[in-house]
Parts: C-alpha cells; structure tokens; sequence
C-alpha cells in the first residue's frame, strides 16, 4: 500500500513525552560529579526508595524476551524464560507488523487521514485506560528496614542493647540511669525512623511535582484536524505524527515515514546505533521488525506518522516492566563526601574506645578496680561512640537537598535527581548553546537576497511582482525564493489558526523553519500552493548535513486529469551557505532566467551573507535542481538517500537567501556578568558561522573584548607549555569552528582550555561532546546547556546537562536538570547549589566542637586523671540527639551568603566537606574554647563548694577521708549539669558565629533581614533551653539521671563566654575578608 506524500507532518519541539512520577531519580558512581541512568521521563521501573536505571535492566529483558519470542515463533512452544512465559505469549501472538495498513485501520475503525472521532477516543480511555503504566508495589519491608537501619540507626539500636545489658544483668546493682539513657536511645532510634519515612515522603512528592510539571504532548489526528494532546489521553486507533527528537509516547505501527526516519532503541535494545524505520514488516518477530515504533524509544532523525495499536501496560514497555529485576546504585557525590566524613570520624571513635579498653584492662582494672566497672566501661564508650558520631548529618543532608529543590522548582527550576543540586555549586564552566538558550528562539526574517538584489523584509511584499529598483522587469527570483520557502519546509501551519493573520497563526516546526513559513505565508497563502504540489521524498535537516532536501512532483489539474500526466519532479534545498554555495553552478536571474554564476554573482552573495552574519542573523540559502529520470528511478529503490544525496552535491541553481535573527534575551547580557563574578566560563557552542557567533557572543558579553583582538586558531600552539603561558594572551577572545577543532593536539586543547572567552562556532553533535570530554579531562566542572537533538550527546556526557523545557524530548531526556523559563535561572541554580555544600559544611562545623571534641576529654579526664566525669555520659548523649541536633537542623534553612556569586567555585578535589583547615577551626578553635571553659566552669563551682581540683587530681576515687563521698557525688552531679548547661548555651553562639564563613553577622543579621534572616535559629535554641529544663529541673527525672538545678550565674556567665566568642570569630572573619592573602585567611575553613 501507499501513502500519500503530501501528508502533513507535525513538528513540535516539547512532543510526546511519556513522564512517570519518579520519587527517585537514578544514578551511577562515575568519575564526573554525576551522570543519570536515566532521567524523568525515562520510563523507570522502581517502587519506592529503590534506583533502578533502566539501561542496566531493560536491555537484558527486552532481549531475553526477544530470543524467546524468536523460539516460540519457530518451535511454537512455551518460552523458556521462567516467569515470563505470559509475556513472550503475548508478544509472539501479535501481528500488527504483518497485516496491511488498511487492514490495521479496519481493525482499530479508524483514518490514517482523518484519525479518531472524539466520541470514539471517549469510549476508548473507558475501554483501554489512560496512557500510564500501573505502578510497581512497593517494597514495604525494605522501605521500612531502610527507615530503621538507615542513618545511624544501628549505632543506636547497637548503642541501646549495650546499655540495657550494662543495666542488667551486669550492672550490680543496676544503675537507673543507665537504664534511662537506653530508654532514651530506644526513643530516638523510633524517632529517626520516623523522621526519615517523613524525609522521604516529603522529597519524593517534591520530586514526583516535579515530573509532573514537565510537558507530556504529542500530536495526532482527531477529527481531521492536526492537534496537540496530552500523550496520557492517547488510545488504539490515534493517528500520531512522529519528528526529530520526539519519544515515542506508545507502541505505533508506521504508515509512512521519511526517508531518513530513524530510531534510537538503546533504552531497550542497548544498542546505540539508531534502526531505520519502514513501513512494510522487516522481521517476523514483533520486537525486531523495524515497522514498528516502540514506546520509549526516540526518533532522531526524519519523521514519521503511525497508528496507536497499544498502550499503558499493554506496550512492550509496559509488558517488561513486570520482569525486570533491580540492581543495586551507587553513591552519589554529596553521599561520598559524607561518606568519608564518617569513616574518618568512626575511625577516629575506635581508636579512642580501643584505647579507652586498653587502658582500663591493662591498667585500672587492676590498679584501680572500683573506679571504673564494666557497665560504666559499656556506657561510657557508648556515649563516646554516639556522642563523636553527628546524628543530626543525615536529616542535614536530606533537608538541605530537598529545600534546594524546592526552591529552584519555584524559580521554574526542574532538578530530576536531589543530588543534581548540591554539583550546580562545583560548576566551573557552561557550555552554553546559542539558539533557545542565549536567544529568545523566536526567528524572525529581516533580510532576502533575490536576483541579484538585497531587501528588507518589509520591502519585499512592495517587490514582489512589480519592477525592482533599476531594471523596468519584476523580480520573479524574489517569487521563487517565497516559493522555495514554502515547499521546502518542514513547519506546518495548525489548522484551527489558518484563517488568522500569519503573524498570529501557530506553527509546529524548527525556528528557522516556523520563520521562514510564516514570512512566506504573509506574503502569499500557502495552502493553495501546497496543493499544487506533492512531496515525493525527503531528507530532513541536520546539524551534521546542514541542509534539507526535498523533491516535489506537481499534482495534476482537472483539466489535466485525462491528459498525459506531467511528472516533471523539482529538488529543492536549503540550509548553510558555506555548505550549498560551492554546490551551485547556475544562478536564477530577476527575469526569471537561469545564467551561469559568475565570480561577481558569487562575491555578490558573499559579500550579502557576510554582512548578515556580522549582524549576528543566520542565513539560509535556497537552491534547486530539476531531477533526471535516473534520479525519478533511485525514488523506488529501498535507500534511495546516498543517490540522492550524491545528485544535490553539484550543478545546483542558486535561488536565494533568507536572513534570519533570533533576538538575544532581554536578560542574559546580566546573567553572562552574574556568572563570570561567580568564577564560572561561560563558552558558546553553536553551529552558526563564526561571523555570526561572534556578533551574538559580543552582544550577550560571553566576548567583551573588540572584534580586532580576536583569537583564532592560528594563535594555537603545537608546542604549547603551560608554564610559560601568557595570562594577557588568556584573557583574550578565541573564536574556532568545528572543522578546525578537528586539526588540534593535545597541547593545542591545553592552550584553547585557558582561554576566558571561548565561541566555539559550526560544531557538530561529536564536536559538542568532545569539547566537554575535553574540558572534563582538564580537571573542569562542566555544565552543558541545549534544546535541540545534536545537543543531547553532550547533555548527556556533562556532570550537568541543562534542557530547556521547550526543547527536544531527547535533550529533556539527556539532561540533569531543565529550565522551564529561561536561561537566567541558572543563576539560582547555581546559587542554590553552592549554598547546598556551604550549609552542610556549617552543619558539620556546628556539631563538631560540642558533640565530639568537648564531650570526648570528660571522658579521656576521667579514664587518664582519675577525675569524676565532668559531663555524664546520659548527658552527652542529650547533646549529641537533642539540642545540638536541633541547631543542626536549622542551618539546612540558611539563606545564601551575600558574596555566594563573588567567588570561584568549589574544587571537588581540594575543597572537601571537611579537611584539615576544617578540623583546626572546629576543634582547635571552637571546640578548645568550648570544652575549656565549661570544664573551668564545672571545677571552678566544685572548689568552690569545698572540693579543689587538686584533691581530685589522680585519685581514682580514692580521695583523702576529710571528703565525703556521697557530697562529692551530689557535686559532682552539680558540676556535670554545670558543663552541660554551658556547652549547650555556648552552641548558641556557635550557631550565630558559624552562619557565615567569611561574612560578619552585621552583614548577614539573623533576624529583621529577609534576605538574610533565619527565625528557626532561635526556635532551635528555645528548644534546647526546654530541654535544659526538662531533664536538670524536673525532680522526677533529676533522681533517675543524676541531674540537679543550674545556679542562676551559670546561666549567664556562658552568654559573656558566647559573646567572647562571637567577637573572637568576627575578628577572624575581618581578617579574612580584608586580607584574603593572609595566614588567617590561609588557615580558615
């Protein structure tokens, strides 16, 4: 059967996009900071906390499946896969690539032409359901397990069984206290579960929103007419137009695709290598024959119009998705980082316990048996354990991930995977695209060049078909090239805008193609010149060949109905100028004549094309060439592309150029300044002329230098040595073409990768995916940004790819993260990403000086100096879970620092959450600070009450007679709530100073700032003063855990000490600000 070639095909940007309400996004541990598995609207086959990223599971099944479809066709018995015998039934047993077309649309009642009723499609949905997959069970058990084990779960859980045997049966007798603290532990370890099953309920509606606001359209045929729909409403029998870049939103069966239509499968085949489409069945087997389009998978190449014959469940997607198993993932970068943190601190709390054992056995059990018991042992080395370990990190991480989303979902900023957040802040360099993302991607012709004369866009409808300026004849070139516009096309008009003016028709399609449509329509309507003729083959534009063919046969009249036909077809062709002008022999003339092209016609289209492109417009040629028979003949043939291609490459007639301008944004000059104060590249990676990219890059600021101090390749050496590199020659301008990118060595790759402002003009897909690689190699943070297919390999390859979310379904596909609004809100992005890291780092700076170092010497004290214990172990651990994690948790709500876009970003390498720098301010200052002043706290009130530290010093326990050991236990009890109420008070301080790493609270006010302010800070600390209160005044309790009231002093003396502080760390962030290059600066974390 045939299909008619004049029928209409849709050209979205943002089509048919199958999107699943993720709660997780998949991962993969990799060198880059982070690369998905697969992306939101990938299709991925999980429940709840689990990542499974397709391409590691869908490859395998669909195959297996394959091989037994295969066997069950030829053998005609029960596939071997085990489980799946039901599946391969299924799929064996459906013919929809072996029957007629005709057939497949008497079986389903519908069009290709006219599609479905809207009654029908009514009746349908209720019939078949929505266009979605069921979604998995989730796996409760592990759901929960992970909620209870995850964290430091079992460091509690673990922590708790010690104390309840140091209780009983060791203890003798047992100690109340110590079974209060397993009380204690036993209520927080059920108190993390249950915040960590809120966390991730709350991040994954956050992420499940977040899927839900990316565009899910398609285009079909309802009615007659062309429309766009939600790809969910899709039902058997919808007739479905398929182009560049679109995903296929069910399985379809084709009925007419282009010539050069094909398919990436790799999401479910595994095989990168795109198949070609086709319209008769190649392949008995279902899942291999290439006339059938499956769910999932895209179209990168061509377009293509096809019949929904399943969809949901029913796909072959949706018919996988019940065999698949789930590997396990890998961690993500903020994950690793955390994860080094712990194992130093844990290696850290094992050499204390072991030392702590050591000694005891080795020494005090003999020496001084009653000083420390084993119980007390248990107890204080649990307390150490949990005290050193930063409960309150997890929650942190979890919070500080999940507000940095929420925050750039409001700012229209979609992040597919949490951890996408936190890289944004290590991004060192963008390599931008120019169309759609630094420009508005609403093309507009401004110029045409036409028989040897150049017009303005609002002269030429005055032009057409009257005298041109100088000659006494019309311009029929000028005709012609409106003509060519218009059949050589890939834009088409929606049906229900046709009666509307041109400039407010809606056309689907390519900018350029959507610009040079609706200009040639408001010249002259097309809709009677595309009746006249009938497209006869095609090969659609792309970024590799620069150029569009298509061949088109005139459709004969009624009068000529009985008349021999005429079947004279006419190539037409339109792209780059530097591509076609080369290819072109001839010249068509202002009277309609066709002369040879002479060298001064070819310096007069030059000289045209130059001036345009200074002007920063893309310029588009048009060219025609009548087809011979032979060429009519290779049509019929099964390929006929290569022959085709071959006939457009000489003796072409040159028929005229369009220019084009795509306005820059009104915002991105300040944006490209915003980013260069950030520290970060800005590159533009285009497939514009270099003439062109430069105009647009000096327009947008990426070039702030004059067009005369430009860089080129000439200025790259083969011989290049870093140390004797120019910074003058680094802070100039280098504009390079693709074709040229190709000619370099690495040490060429080692200069360009210096240079501060870089165009990067006529690149190819490859092109694009080697600069990044390039960068990367170079120890660089890369970020891509693109809309279009050529720019998805890139996407991909970036440690953030960032889609625009009008752009293609396989950009959105590739990419980490997509902008709904704009380029700008990459500033956010980037913003909110630095403040992601800057906030965990403060948490952990927070939590360090109290909940470890200040809490570890009481206990070192007691075991080396034979001193009570200044601060109880019940004590330590209310610290560690309670009031330091509170504080904790409200740096996750920390408002960006004033000069967060004023430095460089983040070396992942060298600037870690936590390194020596960090350590030395955490305990070397803040935590000496604080452990020495509540320690002098504590014995200062004990000399106090008659028991100087001299009497205490190395007894072990064993103090002169005159002291009374229930008194000095009562002291002692006093003297630990002392250093408790002092460290606690102390943290609030702490929690002021540590907001800032380099500014001073006067210039980041926690309060009366709304730029700045954080109110939870001081929720946090009436938090902890109520636990204060409930465990050193409540008598009940004070019995139980060896507590007592706080002298009033001791209230206030702290918030002097706090105050010190506060003045201590301001003057070290003075001195950092003003003198960067200092020793304090050099030392500062």
């Amino acid at each position: 059967m045939t299909v008619e070639g004049d029928a209409e095909k849709a050209d979205v940007d943002s089509d048919m996009r199958i999107r699943y309400a993720d709660e997780e996004q998949p991962q993969e541990s990799r060198r880059r900071s982070l690369h998905r598995k697969s992306s939101v609207g990938s299709m991925s086959i999980r429940s709840a906390r689990r990542i499974v990223p397709p391409e590691t599971v869908l490859p395998i099944a669909y195959r297996t499946l394959s091989y037994n479809v295969e066997e069950s066709i030829q053998k005609a018995k029960e596939a071997p896969l085990k489980g799946a015998t039901q599946a391969v039934d299924g799929i064996s047993e459906l013919d929809w690539h072996l029957i007629p077309i005709d057939n497949i649309a008497l079986r389903l009642n519908t069009s290709v032409s006219q599609g479905l009723s809207a009654d029908q499609a009514r009746k349908r949905i209720l019939e078949h359901g929505k266009n979605a997959p069921t979604r998995p069970r989730t796996e409760w058990f592990r759901k929960i397990m992970g909620d209870f084990f995850g964290g430091f779960g079992i460091l509690l859980l673990t922590g708790c069984i010690l104390v309840f045997i140091a209780w009983k049966p060791l203890g003798d007798p047992p100690a109340l206290a110590n079974l209060a603290l397993a009380i204690v532990l036993l209520a927080v370890f059920f108190i993390q579960a249950g915040f960590n099953a809120w966390q991730d309920w709350s991040s994954s509606r956050v992420m499940a929103s977040i899927t839900t606001m990316l565009p899910d359209d398609c285009i079909a045929v309802r009615d007659t007419a062309t429309v766009v729909m939600s790809a969910v409403e899709l039902v058997p029998g919808d007739v479905i137009k398929i182009k560049q870049g679109n995903k296929l939103p069910c399985d379809i069966r084709f009925v007419e695709v282009s010539s050069d239509a094909k398919f990436d499968r790799s999401i479910l085949t595994g095989e990168s290598e795109p198949v070609d489409g086709t319209v008769e069945s190649t392949d008995k087997n279902f899942l291999e024959t290439r006339c059938i389009g499956l769910q999932g998978t895209h179209c990168v190449s061509g377009t293509a119009t096809g019949i929904c014959i399943a969809t949901g469940d029913k796909t072959v997607f949706g018919r996988i998705a019940n065999l698949t198993s789930k590997p396990n993932h890998g961690l993500t970068p903020i994950q690793k980082e955390i994860l080094r943190f712990v194992l130093i601190i844990v290696s850290f709390i094992a050499s204390v316990v072991i030392l702590v054992v050591v000694v005891w056995a080795a020494w005090l059990r003999k020496s001084h048996p009653h000083w420390i018991n084993v119980p007390l042992l248990i107890v204080n080395c649990v307390s150490v354990g949990i005290a050193f370990v930063p409960e309150g990190l997890p929650v942190a991480v979890a919070l500080s991930l999940t507000i940095g989303a929420k925050i750039m979902r409001k700012n229209n900023i979609l992040c597919k995977s949490l951890a996408t957040v936190e890289t944004l802040g290590s991004v060192s360099v963008i390599c931008s695209d120019k169309t759609g993302t630094l420009t508005k991607n609403e093309m507009f012709v401004t110029d045409c060049f036409a028989g040897g004369h150049e017009y303005r866009a609002d002269d030429v409808k005055k032009f057409l078909g009257t005298a041109c300026e100088g000659s006494n004849s019309p311009n029929n070139a000028l005709e012609s090239t409106q003509v060519l516009g218009a059949l050589c096309n890939a834009a088409e008009i929606d049906a229900s805008t046709l009666k509307l003016p041109a400039q407010s028709m809606k056309i689907h399609g390519d900018p350029t193609d959507q610009a040079i449509l609706r200009f040639s329509e408001s010249l002259e309507p097309t809709k009677e010149l595309k009746m006249k003729w009938k497209k006869a083959f095609e090969i659609a534009f792309s970024s590799k060949n620069k150029y569009m063919i298509r061949i088109m046969t005139p459709v004969p009249s009624a009068s000529t109905e009985n008349a021999e036909k005429h079947t004279e077809m006419e190539l037409s062709i339109k792209g780059a100028p530097d591509i076609l002008l080369p290819r072109c022999r001839t010249v068509l003339k202002s009277d309609d004549s066709v002369a040879a092209l002479s060298d001064m016609d070819r310096e007069s289209i030059e000289k045209a094309k130059d001036k345009w492109s200074r002007e920063g417009k893309r310029v588009i040629l048009l060219a025609r060439k009548d087809v011979t028979k032979a060429v009519e003949d290779s049509l019929k043939m099964a390929q006929p592309e290569k022959s085709i291609m071959d006939y457009a490459r000489s003796d072409l007639t040159f028929v005229g150029m369009w220019a084009l301008i795509d306005p820059l944004r009104d915002e991105i000059p300040d944006v490209i300044k915003t980013l260069r104060g950030a520290g970060i590249r800005i590159l533009m990676v285009t497939g514009d002329f270099k003439l062109t990219a430069q105009a647009i890059a000096i327009d947008c600021g990426i070039i702030k230098s004059s067009s005369a101090v430009v860089h080129s390749i000439d200025n790259l050496s083969r011989d290049f040595e870093m140390e004797h590199h120019s910074q003058r020659e680094q802070r100039s301008p280098l504009v390079i073409s693709g074709p040229e990118l190709i000619t370099l060595n690495d040490k060429q790759w080692d200069q360009l990768c210096t240079y501060e402002e870089i165009v990067f003009a006529r690149t190819t897909p490859d092109q694009k995916l080697r600069i990044v690689k390039e960068f990367q190699s170079r120890e660089k943070i890369v970020a891509m940004t693109g809309d279009g297919v050529n720019d998805a390999p890139a996407l991909k390859a970036a440690d953030v790819g960032v889609a625009l979310g009008s752009g293609s379904d396989i950009a959105i596909e590739a990419a980490d993260m997509v902008l709904l609004d704009s380029f700008a809100a990459i500033v956010e992005a980037v913003k909110y990403g630095r403040v992601t890291f800057d906030n965990l780092k403060k948490t952990i700076c927070y939590l360090l000086p109290a909940g470890s170092f200040s809490e570890l010497w009481p206990v070192l004290a007691n075991t080396f100096l034979g001193i009570p214990q200044a601060l109880s172990s019940f004590l330590m651990v209310i610290i560690c879970l309670f009031t330091d994690a509170a504080g904790a948790i409200t740096l996750s709500y920390e408002q960006p620092e004033m000069d967060v876009l004023l430095r460089p970003p983040r070396n992942q390498k060298t600037d870690r959450l936590v390194n020596g720098r960090f350590i030395l301010h955490a305990y070397g200052f803040i935590g000496v600070y604080e452990c020495l002043l509540s320690f002098v706290m504590a014995f200062w009130y004990m000399s106090r009450r008659g028991i100087p530290f001299s009497a205490m010093l190395l007894k072990f326990g064993k103090m002169d007679t005159q002291y009374d050991p229930e008194y000095v236990t009562e002291i002692s009890n006093k003297a630990s709530s002392i250093y408790f109420v002092n460290l606690v008070i102390l943290q609030f301080f702490n929690l002021l100073a540590t907001r800032t790493r380099r500014l001073s609270i006067f210039q980041q006010p926690p309060i009366f700032n709304k730029e700045t302010q954080n109110p939870l800070l001081f929720a946090a600390m009436l938090f902890s003063l109520m636990i204060i209160f409930i465990f050193c005044y409540i008598p009940g309790i004070q019995n139980t855990v060896a507590t007592t009231t706080v002298p009033v002093e001791h209230f206030f003396l702290p918030i002097s000490f706090g105050i010190g502080l506060l003045l201590l760390d301001e003057t070290r962030k003075y001195f950092v600000r003003n003198y960067p290059e200092g020793l304090l600066a050099k030392l500062s974390w």
